[in-house]
């Protein structure tokens, strides 16, 4: 059996997701929010959406993923292309209301 070292999206709390995207620049949020609304996204569909630049949509999932805030997966109609999906985030307050 293989492991690899690393933080995994499981055992992550909502909570601790939050504090990591408040961590990310504004582009990383913004993709985000878009996945929020209307998930599961191709790259082009976030960017169009979002106005954003094709290198920056990019970058910005790319530290969405490192983040374990977002998931991806295949796109079946397209293989070379994936769907983005947000991972639920919750203000660490919230859990006490």
């Amino acid at each position: 059996m293989v492991v690899f070292a690393g933080r995994s999206g499981s055992n992550t709390t909502p909570e601790e997701r939050f504090e990591r995207l408040l961590e990310l620049p504004p582009s990383a949020k913004l993709v985000y929010r878009v996945l929020q609304e209307n998930a599961p996204q191709t790259q082009r569909q976030v960017r169009e959406e979002a106005l954003l630049p094709a290198r920056t949509t990019r970058d910005a999932l790319t530290k969405l993923k490192q983040q374990e805030l977002v998931a991806e997966r295949l796109y079946v109609p397209d293989a070379r292309k994936r769907l983005y999906d947000p991972l639920p985030t919750a203000r660490p307050d919230d859990a006490t209301e």
